[in-house]
């Protein structure tokens, strides 16, 4: 590797030895800088022992670990910044650093501090990041400090690494995705083509650039920064030679849902840059732009910037929301029931000391709720999955029966069709005096149950204790900004999973409005939604959450295509906003 410095760019390339064959183009990557300031080097501290050297006391210091976040889409964290962020004991965040990826990775009680503001609410200097990343790690154990992107790319790495060294603190540091290349390829922008022979990475920063050495016709130019820099270097590029025909592609908030890409060519790109808000922003010049047509992928998803809305709990609202992210979709989680205890838990407690007694032959779980109110109370009583032998285990559906995998049972019995109360009783074999020993049936419910699954059995010899396992009561209603996007039109579509969270969405919040389109799970749910003046547009072909969120992607998928036939531009539901009303009447 060769570094040549000239006052004030910094150029970096790996050059290839003469006479080595070149299998592909060669990657040049130019960076501009100002000069560094003069600094006076600090000494290191003796031996570099890990203990405090400023207090000459011996207590341990804590070790730092440098992490890449990523440059936006969380599924783009490496295995390595899990591990370490849930290990951690301090987490510290740069600006764009997510807190929603502390809360899903970190364990409870982590300390997290916000390096990016200080107490007065303005931007800290790199400066005084530094001195708050060795001030969280004098308080000893882990600390993560997770920084966008890639900690080694137009970061404040350098200057912490120095603080760490001078303080005696240990340190390493896990490579992120980079926005360099992430960027681009969500944009469906590749590097590199069989005529490009460099890449320049420009990140101006408000600084003076040679665009001199980024004109050259082979060579794809990447500019980070803001709309002002952007503008700055297209006007940079022209003046350098740059052809204004140039092709270019403008991505904002790039890997994440709601990622924009404005393609045009040099010659019109400075007053479209000029007119970007302060959020980062990438811009690819070159004639691998024109690629973009054939190779976009991620903008092109059926959902991609839906935001819908999803009426469940947290708890069980995670499946739905990975699905929807993997079709491009953001999810609004509004919780409309609040799963609680029964009022006398007597009748539950006698009915699982009679499942351990031996007083049932069969035990029906018709919800994950259920699941989860049997498995406490065993957990009460200090019993386990063991306490199941020899009984005979029915589930409702698929979702049900792995929450009892999770547990260690295998179910014996799922229904061959519908995945509901009706499919299961279809299924479920009439009481036989011969082959069945015993003739009772446990049914853990919720209060609000239907008596179709109970009244069926009954009819078929069972014997049945339909027990009260947990209670559904209606949530508070959301937040004021939440209800009015739902009045409003500002989601795109609506799953519904069960008729009580169509009744209970409707109460607290009110009626979606009529350009949102409504996904249900399943007949039953449909039935109810109509009931309330809601026009189903999307029905699952079975009752799952995949089956659910693949009807809605597929309607999507449809709305996309229709569009492109009539040479029309791709637009949201939210954004059509049609004046007739989809309502039944």
């Amino acid at each position: 590797m060769s570094t040549t410095t000239n006052s004030p760019v910094l150029e970096t390339a790996e050059t290839v030895p003469a006479g080595t064959a070149v299998a592909g183009p060669e990657v040049t990557v130019l960076t501009e800088r100002a000069p560094a300031r003069p600094r006076r080097a600090a000494a290191s501290p003796a031996g570099a022992t890990g203990r405090s050297a400023s207090s000459g006391t011996s207590r341990e210091l804590g070790h730092v670990s440098f992490v890449g976040a990523g440059p936006g889409d969380p599924g783009l964290l490496t295995l390595r910044a899990v591990e370490l962020l849930s290990a951690a004991d301090v987490v510290v965040l740069d600006a764009g650093s997510r807190e929603d990826v502390v809360a899903r990775h970190a364990r409870d009680g982590v300390q997290v501090v916000d390096a990016a503001f200080g107490e007065d609410g303005a931007p800290t200097t790199r400066a005084a990041r530094a001195k708050a990343v060795v001030k969280a790690a004098r308080t000893g154990g882990r600390v993560v400090r997770l920084m966008d992107g890639d900690p080694s790319t137009f970061s404040g790495l350098v200057e912490e690494i120095a603080a760490c060294r001078k303080a005696g603190v240990g340190f390493d540091v896990v490579p992120g995705v980079s926005a360099v290349s992430a960027v681009p390829a969500y944009a469906g922008v590749p590097m590199t083509a069989p005529g490009t022979t460099s890449v320049n990475v420009v990140h101006p920063a408000g600084r003076s650039v040679d665009w001199s050495r980024h004109a050259g016709t082979d060579s794809t130019v990447v500019v980070l920064g803001t709309g002002d820099d952007i503008a700055a270097a297209a006007v940079g590029l022209l003046a350098a030679g740059r052809a204004p025909s140039t092709p270019v592609a403008l991505t904002s908030h790039g890997t994440t849902t709601t990622q924009s890409t404005t393609t045009t060519t040099l010659g019109e790109l400075e007053p479209i840059a000029a007119a970007i808000d302060g959020s980062p922003t990438t811009a690819v010049v070159g004639d691998v732009v024109s690629l973009r047509e054939q190779a976009s992928w991620y903008e092109t998803k059926p959902l991609f910037g839906w935001r819908v809305l999803v009426p469940r709990t947290k708890e069980q609202a995670g499946s739905v929301t990975a699905l929807l992210a993997e079709h491009g979709a953001t999810a609004d989680v509004v919780p409309t029931i609040s799963v609680e205890p029964p009022r006398t838990p007597q009748q539950m407690e006698k009915a699982v000391k009679g499942l351990v007694t031996g007083r049932y032959e069969w035990i029906g779980f018709t919800s994950v709720n259920a699941v989860k109110a049997v498995r406490e109370k065993f957990t009460e009583y200090g019993l386990d999955a063991r306490a199941f032998s020899g009984l005979k285990v029915a589930a409702v559906g698929g979702v049900t029966a792995d929450a009892l995998r999770e547990w260690g049972i295998e179910p014996d019995l799922l229904p061959e069709g519908e995945q509901s109360a009706t499919g299961l009783l279809a299924s479920w074999p009439p009481y036989d005096e011969v082959l069945d020993p015993i003739d009772r049936v446990f049914l853990p419910r919720a209060d609000i149950a239907t008596d179709t699954l109970v009244a069926g059995l009954q009819e078929n010899g069972w014997e049945v204790d339909d027990v009260t396992a947990y209670r559904t009561v209606r949530a508070a209603p959301p937040a004021a900004p939440v209800r009015e996007a739902i009045k409003t039109g500002a989601f795109d579509a609506v799953v519904f999973t069960s008729s009580s969270t169509v009744r209970n969405l409707v109460g607290i919040a009110g009626k979606p409005h009529p350009s949102t389109v409504v996904a249900c799970i399943g007949p039953a749910t449909a039935k109810t939604a109509e009931e309330h003046g809601l026009r189903v547009d999307v029905l699952a072909a079975e009752p799952s959450a995949a089956a659910l969120v693949q009807a809605l992607a597929a309607y999507g998928e449809g709305l996309r295509a229709a569009a492109d036939e009539a040479g029309e531009p791709v637009l949201r539901p939210s954004q059509r906003k049609s004046s007739a009303r989809r309502r039944t009447r």
